[in-house]
């Protein structure tokens, strides 16, 4: 039972963290509206720092069984088109997973008063990302997929228009139709422009 309750402090949190960022958040009120009494909270968590850690842990594991890391990156594609399809598999997951769409809102707002939401967001929004694809395009380099070339030059001018127009559509969430297509059309040109 505490694993679930724990679990349930965090989704709460995360919500009202990207609601009304850290200093908004207010532990008698998250208690409350879980049906808990701010000292039941405390029984599973020390302070609200605690629970901060403890999300941006849990979110850090989750991002990357699911995305990867540039530790632990995904399987190279053995085609343009596998690139084609893992790009939109990886963009769906980080355009619609609530519990990533939460934490992408949360970490713009507190990138500039906690050094550790400074650095997720560095990683998720830049150089993590940037990091998994040089990886992943210098090994389908190497396998004569793509034409040769700077692999970090590539994968920053691949995810930079990419991360640009995701922010964009949590910004105007109505325009995400019109977004997609561009995201699309882009990867489609750039796979053509880098195809070996």
């Amino acid at each position: 039972m505490e694993n679930t309750t724990k679990e349930k402090i965090l989704d709460a949190a995360l919500v009202s963290f990207a609601e009304n960022g850290y200093k908004g958040t207010n532990l008698r009120d998250l208690a409350a509206g879980m049906g808990l009494s701010k000292s039941a909270l405390y029984k599973h968590y020390e302070s609200k720092e605690d629970i901060w850690n403890a999300l941006l842990d849990r979110m850090e594991a989750y991002y990357v069984a699911r995305f990867g890391s540039p530790e632990k990156t995904p399987p190279a594609p053995k085609s343009c088109d596998e690139l084609y399809a893992m790009t939109m598999r990886m963009l769906d997951f980080t355009m619609h997973d609530k519990r990533v769409i939460l934490t992408r809102r949360l970490l713009l707002t507190e990138q500039f008063r906690d050094e550790r939401a400074r650095h997720f967001a560095t990683l998720h929004f830049l150089c993590g990302t940037k990091e998994i694809y040089a990886k992943i395009f210098a090994e389908m380099m190497d396998n004569g997929i793509l034409k040769k070339d700077d692999p970090d030059l590539l994968a920053f001018a691949y995810t930079a228009p990419i991360t640009s127009l995701i922010h964009y559509c949590d910004r105007e969430p109505e325009k995400e139709p019109e977004i997609m297509q561009q995201i699309e059309a882009f990867v489609t040109h750039f796979i053509g422009t880098y195809r070996a």
